[in-house]
């Protein structure tokens, strides 16, 4: 008890200092987790001394943290931006994991002399992309729409196919017809229970009248972990059922989505930094020299061997331009994920396992180093960098039971078509009114002749039942302008 001050300032210290790096970090253009690394490996037997090597607890915080990394990357990811790329996205998390276990584990057997088992062992923990890398890279990259949305998908998928590979490699399970009917059976389990925990989630919180704000992104973020839970205890996929929890919940009506998302995002960030810091302090300076040529030798057939050739395999039927195929085997980040998933054979006493730990750490910081700082002048070189593209509206709300309304928030993008629509030409539905608009700082009640501006912040007052048919008139027009309908645009 009389450590628990100090305990908590060295926790608040190594927090704040970890909050301070990620203004470095965007200004490298590199991931932040390496700085988070470092930040463990100082605290760690070659800094200050703090010694850790229990492999059980740090898989399980590792899960655990991954957890809130997917659950933050579902929320926050707009189902618009990655149906179009809903193909390619599953394409790469399964197809592309396969093949790449495949190739990584042919080419480690010759090229390391790892028996067979161990080689696709090396092959399936180094096959899932990091969710937190690609989120913190690839959203500030200025990357299309649809590369950025299939990586999305593939990092916040990917991880479930690659957890079952690893846990039938590490325990030995016998390789026979039923196998591939197992793993099967834990996606699509995990992917129903995910869909079903999205969707009744998000009815139980716009139909619940929590006393306090504060509530509703405690309770969207339980249900996420609950998904994920009962993905395990069904003997599915709990970190797909997590994903895809949040991915729906993320884009249905929640209540209070905005202040739902910053808490996602700030929990997000706390599990990314509490998960590298940890795994900084878990690794051993001495050891992973001696790892540095394993590591090098696979990093090396990662990403210039496996990762293309999975690509290439998994996107024939897309028909992707080479340009973009290029980008996309360049663009497999790894981080964290997998030297949790080397945790795994680790604790359960594999021989040849704690070689394959420190090798991955190797790997994830040299191909951090070499990816994290290409990935833009790459883009720009292949001619697939965009030109900032305007953001859709963000709309929140907030319920009023007794009333049977909704308050609705809307804030006007930059680059927004509903710049210079007048009130009158917005024609929202019969029991929706614009109450108020705050432009610079002061607020009006606005006229028919009103018109609207980038940078608007609306409250939208709408009885319940139009509260859809009024999100979706103000997406149409955001997209196509006051002539959308006649456009085809629902605003669906």
């Amino acid at each position: 008890m009389e450590q628990l001050p100090v305990l908590l300032g060295v926790g608040g210290v190594v927090l704040l200092a970890s909050v301070l790096a990620v203004r470095v970090s965007i200004r490298l253009g590199l991931p932040s987790l390496l700085l988070y690394l470092g930040i463990g490996v100082l605290l760690g037997e070659a800094g200050f001394g703090i010694r850790f090597d229990n492999p059980e607890l740090t898989q399980s915080l590792g899960l655990a943290a991954l957890v809130m990394i997917l659950a933050e990357g579902g929320l926050t990811t707009r189902w618009s931006a990655v149906k179009p790329a809903l193909g390619s996205g599953i394409a790469l998390s399964t197809v592309a994991v396969v093949v790449s276990i495949a190739v990584t584990g042919a080419a480690l057997h010759w090229l390391l002399g790892l028996d067979w088992r161990l080689a696709l062992l090396w092959g399936a923990v180094l096959a899932s992309t990091d969710a937190a890398a690609v989120f913190s890279v690839l959203r500030t990259a200025g990357i299309g729409k649809r590369l950025t949305g299939t990586l999305e998908l593939e990092s916040g998928i990917n991880d479930a196919p690659a957890y079952i590979a690893v846990v039938v490699l590490a325990e030995g399970t016998t390789v026979d017809w039923t196998l591939p009917l197992l793993a099967v059976y834990e996606l699509a389990a995990g992917l129903a229970i995910g869909l079903a925990f999205g969707w009744l989630g998000g009815i139980a919180l716009r139909r619940a009248a929590l006393p306090a704000t504060g509530l509703y992104p405690l309770a969207t973020v339980a249900v996420c972990v609950v998904a994920y839970s009962s993905g395990q205890l069904l003997h599915a996929s709990g970190l797909l059922a997590t994903y895809v929890a949040a991915l729906v919940l993320g884009n249905s009506r929640l209540p209070h989505r905005s202040d739902t998302l910053s808490f996602a995002e700030g929990l997000g960030w706390l599990a990314q930094i509490g998960l590298f810091v940890l795994l900084g302090l878990f690794a051993s300076p001495g050891r992973l020299l001696d790892a540095i040529v394993p590591g090098l030798v696979a990093g090396a057939v990662v990403l210039l061997l496996a990762r293309p050739v999975s690509v290439v395999l998994s996107m024939l039927p897309f028909r992707l331009p080479w340009r973009e195929q290029a980008f996309l085997s360049w663009a497999g980040l790894r981080g964290a994920v997998p030297i949790v998933l080397a945790m795994i054979p680790l604790s359960q006493g594999l021989p040849g396992a704690q070689r394959l730990v420190d090798a991955v750490f190797v790997l994830v910081i040299v191909l951090t180093l070499v990816q994290g700082a290409t990935l833009g002048p790459l883009a720009r070189r292949l001619g697939l960098a965009k030109k900032s593209e305007a953001h859709e509206i963000e709309v929140d709300s907030a319920p009023l039971d007794e009333l049977g309304a909704e308050l609705l928030q809307v804030r006007i993008q930059p680059g927004s078509k509903l710049h210079g629509v007048y009130l009158s030409e917005l024609r929202l539905p019969v029991g929706a009114t614009i109450s108020l608009v705050v432009r610079d700082g002061a607020g009006f009640t606005p006229q028919k002749t009103s018109r609207l501006q980038e940078h608007d912040q609306l409250l939208v007052v709408t009885t319940s039942a139009v509260r859809d048919a009024v999100e979706r008139r103000l997406r149409a027009v955001d997209r196509a302008g006051r002539l959308a309908r006649w456009r085809g645009e629902s605003g669906r």
